[in-house]
């Protein structure tokens, strides 16, 4: 009886250590779709690069409306998903609701912040505003009328956050550039609304615009498509968007979210949690993308002032003011 005992023991032991070590992870994207050319489907490619490089397998889910974030993440921790991905700010406070109940599951965030991070949640945040000063720079050495554009897309504290780093890399290059900003929307339709990123990008050209950065998701896709059909040129975002236009796209600001979620699914259920990690461009978290379909736009001067740019930010000879500091940027109002 005893060693029936022990041999059901060690079969239920082996059984739990198995299911522990075939949890699938789960990503869930945010709103606007997984290939929204943009944040999302940096997510995408990064699960994508995992999984072709493990052999493994991610469950997936988009949502279609904000009454599915708690939703999808019940459901995937009560299928043994581990870690829970989740894109986007607008899923700090259901994770942060969920995460107690499930306290075997590890939970990822990527942009959202909460005043106490639960021991099985990871919050993961970017500089973008130092990659985007970067991308400002360049802006305004390309600029020949003296007027450059920022379209953002939900109006929120990390969309002004870009385009504050944005103006102050304009500003270092050209104290008297002149910077037109609007933002598409107050609720999350707006990051999936190229029609009105198409409309915005026409009223920018239409004060002097001849280079305009989207933040915007997939909003954007009507930035930089209206852009390149009206003659100026146009900043992509979190991917690398070159290539949708080349010869139009000046560069893309990244922000590697792919990389965010690799490298959470490579830690899998083993993953450090109960804390932030941010990745800045010391981390090769953010910066600007030069490749076949940009390079033509990008001269030698331009592509030293801003490598000469990046180095001095990582070594802090160069302080690129966050928006998040007083709610506000010393060189643009919104």
């Amino acid at each position: 009886m005893t060693l029936m005992k022990s041999l059901m023991g060690a079969v239920a032991s082996f059984a739990l250590t198995a299911g522990m070590a075939l949890a699938e992870p789960a990503l869930i994207f945010d709103l606007g779709g997984k290939f929204d050319k943009s944040f999302n489907e940096a997510a995408f490619n990064g699960a994508q690069r995992w999984a072709e490089e493990t052999g493994g397998s991610f469950r997936e889910i988009e949502l279609q409306s904000e009454a599915q974030r708690e939703q999808a993440l019940r459901r995937f921790a009560e299928a043994g998903a581990n870690p829970v991905i989740t894109t986007g700010f607008a899923f700090a406070t259901p994770v942060e609701a969920v995460a107690g109940d499930y306290p075997d599951t590890k939970f990822v965030n990527i942009d959202g912040w909460m005043p106490e991070v639960p021991a099985n949640v990871q919050l993961i945040a970017f500089q973008e505003h130092q990659g985007s000063y970067l991308v400002g720079m360049l802006a305004a050495m390309a600029s020949k009328s003296g007027t450059i554009g920022f379209i953002g897309g939900m109006d929120i504290p990390l969309i002004r956050h870009f385009g504050c780093g944005y103006a102050q890399g304009a500003k270092a290059v050209n104290p008297d550039i002149n910077i037109v900003a609007n933002m598409t929307g107050t609720t999350p339709t707006a990051w999936n609304d190229p029609v009105k990123g198409s409309e915005l990008t026409k009223a920018q050209i239409s004060q002097g615009a001849d280079v305009v950065y989207a933040a915007a998701g997939g909003t954007g896709v009507g930035v930089l498509q209206t852009a390149a059909d009206e003659g100026i040129l146009s900043i992509g975002v979190d991917s690398n968007q070159n290539h949708m236009h080349p010869g139009k796209v000046l560069t893309s600001m990244l922000k590697r979210v792919d990389v965010a979620v690799y490298n959470s699914m490579k830690a899998g259920a083993d993953m450090e949690t109960g804390g932030f990690t941010v990745l800045g461009l010391a981390e090769e978290g953010v910066g600007w993308a030069l490749d076949d379909n940009n390079a033509s736009l990008i001269s030698d001067e331009m592509k030293m002032a801003a490598n000469d740019a990046r180095q001095k930010i990582i070594d802090g000879d160069i302080e690129v003011v966050a928006y998040y500091t007083n709610d506000s940027c010393p060189v643009l109002d919104f």
